[in-house]
C-alpha cells in the first residue's frame, strides 16, 4: 500500500470509532435510563481516547510526510488529514478523555438543573468543563497558530475566526437597534393571528412529523425520528438519527423541530458515498450544515407558498376550526417577532442576538475573562442590552443550551452564520431553479433538495464554508442577503 492508501485505511477507521461514539450520544439523549451515565462516560472516553491513539500514532506523521495524492478530490483529502493530525497531535490523550468524561457528567448533571432552574447544582461541573476546554484551547494555540478561542471555533467551522465574525455581527446588531421595533410596529397593525385550539395528541403529531419530513425527502430506511428533550440530528449518513420534542397543547415546536432537523439529515445522507469515512467525504463545518436546516426550516417551510400546502395537512391531522390552518394566519403565527428569552424559540430576526450573545460570553469564558461563577449575572446583562429583556430564572437563562455544557465552545457562530448563508443560498436557487416556489405551493421540495444536493451536499468538505458559498452562489458570506430577506419578510406593511 502507498503511504495514502495506509492513511485512508486508518482515517476510516477513525470514521468507524466516530460514528459508534455519536450513535451511543444519540442514545444518551434519545433512550438511555439516567442510572447509565456513569457508565457512557467511560465508553465515551474510551472511544475518544482510541481514536486520538489512532490519529496521533509515529506511522501518520511519516506517512503524512511522505504521502502524495492526485486529483482535486483526494488532494484536498491529504489536506484535510494533515488538519485533523496537527490538531490531535496538539492534545495529549489524557486530557481528551478526561474532557469527554466531564463533558458527560456536566451534561447529565445540567439536564436536573435546568428543570429545577437550579444554576449552583451545575456550576461545579461547568467549571471542570471550561477548564479542560481552556486547557485544550491552548495547547492548540500553540499548534495552529491562532488565539485559544479562534482555535476552538477552527473545530466546528474551519477558516472561520473571531475577527470575521465580530463585523458581522457588528453590523447586524446595529441593524437590529432599527429593524426590530420598526417590525414590531408593523406586525402591531396587522390582525392578531388566531391559534389552533388543542389538544393536539403525541400520536397526531408523531405521524404528522413522519409524514412531512418524508414528503420533504427523508428516507427511513435510513433514518429515525425519536424523542429528547433538546431536539437534534445525529447517527452516521446512512442511519441519520433526528429527534424533537412533542407537546400536547401545541404542535409547531415539534413539527417545526422535525422540519430543520430534516434539513440536517438531508444533508448527512447526501454527502459524497465515494468518499465515505474520510475526511473531504464529511460535511463542510456546522455553520455549512446550519445553512442546511434554516434553507429547509425558515427559508422554505415558512414561506406562503409552503404554508398554503402545509395548512391542509395540518387540518387534516387535528381537525377543528379551519380557519387558523389558512396561510395567512400560519404566517402571522410563525413569522411573528417577539422579544424572547430562550433560543430555539426566538424568531429569525431576534435569534442572533442569542447567538452574538453567546459569542461574547463563551469567548470571556475561554480567554479567563468571565468566570463561571459570574455567568448568571454577565447573561442577564447582555439580554437586557441586545433584546430589552432579562430573563426571570437561569433555566430560561445561561442554563436553557446544553452546548456549554457538553464542551461545545466556539460552535454558537455557527449558528448565525448558517442563517445568512441560508438566506444567501436560498436567493441564488431562486434564481438558479425555475418554478422553485410552485413546487413549494404543492409540497414538492425536489428542485430545492436537487439544487442542494449538488451545490452543497454533494461537496462534503472538499471546500470550505466561503469557497462552498462562492461556488454555489458566486460570492463569499454577504449579510446583506439576510437582512434583505428579514426586510422583506417582516418590515414591509
Amino acid at each position: 500500500m502507498s503511504a495514502y492508501d495506509r492513511l485512508k485505511a486508518r482515517f476510516a477507521r477513525i470514521a468507524t470509532l466516530g460514528e459508534a461514539q455519536s450513535m451511543l450520544s444519540w442514545d444518551a439523549s434519545a433512550m438511555m435510563p439516567p442510572g447509565g451515565a456513569e457508565a457512557r462516560g467511560e465508553q465515551l472516553a474510551t472511544l475518544a481516547g482510541l481514536q486520538h491513539e489512532l490519529l496521533t500514532a509515529k506511522e501518520v506523521a511519516d506517512d503524512l510526510a511522505e504521502a502524495s495524492a492526485e486529483g482535486e478530490w483526494e488532494g484536498a483529502n491529504l489536506l484535510l488529514m494533515r488538519r485533523a493530525h496537527a490538531r490531535a497531535t496538539a492534545l495529549p490523550t489524557a486530557l481528551v478523555e478526561a474532557s469527554t468524561r466531564a463533558n458527560t457528567a456536566c451534561e447529565t448533571v445540567w439536564r436536573k438543573a435546568k428543570a429545577k432552574a437550579d444554576f449552583a447544582m451545575v456550576a461545579p461541573y461547568l467549571e471542570e468543563v471550561v477548564r479542560l476546554q481552556r486547557q485544550t484551547a491552548a495547547a492548540l494555540s500553540v499548534a495552529l497558530g491562532m488565539s485559544p478561542y479562534d482555535a476552538l471555533m477552527d473545530g466546528f467551522q474551519r477558516g472561520v475566526t473571531a475577527a470575521d465574525v465580530e463585523p458581522v455581527f457588528a453590523a447586524y446588531e446595529a441593524f437590529l437597534v432599527d429593524a426590530l421595533p420598526r417590525a414590531e410596529a408593523v406586525q402591531a397593525a396587522r390582525p392578531s393571528p388566531v391559534r389552533p385550539e388543542g389538544p393536539f395528541p403525541v400520536p397526531a403529531q408523531r405521524a404528522l412529523c413522519r409524514r412531512l419530513s418524508e414528503r420533504i425527502g427523508l428516507d427511513y430506511t435510513h433514518a429515525r425520528l425519536d424523542e429528547s428533550l433538546h431536539p437534534f440530528c445525529g447517527g452516521t449518513p446512512t442511519d441519520v438519527r433526528i429527534t424533537t420534542l412533542y407537546k400536547e397543547d401545541d404542535f409547531a415546536r415539534a413539527l417545526l423541530g422535525v422540519l430543520h432537523e430534516t434539513g440536517h439529515a438531508l444533508y448527512e445522507h447526501g454527502l459524497p458515498r465515494a468518499f465515505a469515512r474520510q475526511p473531504v467525504g464529511e460535511q463542510a463545518g456546522m455553520a455549512a450544515h446550519e445553512s442546511q436546516s434554516l434553507i429547509v426550516e425558515m427559508q422554505a417551510c415558512r414561506t406562503d407558498a409552503f404554508l398554503s400546502f402545509l395548512g391542509p395537512e395540518l387540518h387534516k391531522a387535528f381537525g377543528g376550526d379551519p380557519a387558523p390552518y389558512t396561510p395567512e394566519n400560519l404566517g402571522r403565527l410563525w413569522r411573528c417577532v417577539k422579544r424572547s428569552f430562550t433560543r430555539v424559540d426566538a424568531d429569525e430576526m431576534t435569534y442572533p442576538a442569542h447567538v452574538i450573545l453567546r459569542f461574547r460570553l463563551e469567548r470571556a469564558l475561554i480567554e479567563g475573562k468571565l468566570e463561571v461563577s459570574g455567568l448568571p449575572a454577565a447573561w442577564n446583562e447582555g439580554m437586557r442590552a441586545l433584546l430589552g429583556i432579562v430573563p426571570p430564572d437561569d433555566a430560561r437563562g445561561c442554563l436553557q443550551d446544553i452546548h456549554w455544557h457538553d464542551g461545545a465552545y466556539g460552535y454558537f457562530p455557527s449558528y448565525t452564520l448558517g442563517a445568512m448563508a441560508a438566506a444567501q443560498l436560498m436567493k441564488a436557487a431562486r434564481r438558479d431553479v425555475p418554478g422553485l416556489d410552485e413546487g413549494l405551493s404543492r409540497g414538492d421540495m425536489r428542485p430545492l433538495a436537487g439544487w442542494l444536493r449538488e451545490k452543497v451536499h454533494a461537496q462534503g468538505a472538499r471546500l470550505g464554508f466561503q469557497d462552498m458559498l462562492r461556488a454555489a452562489t458566486g460570492k463569499p458570506l454577504d449579510p446583506g442577503d439576510f437582512m434583505e430577506h428579514l426586510r422583506g419578510r417582516y418590515l414591509e406593511a
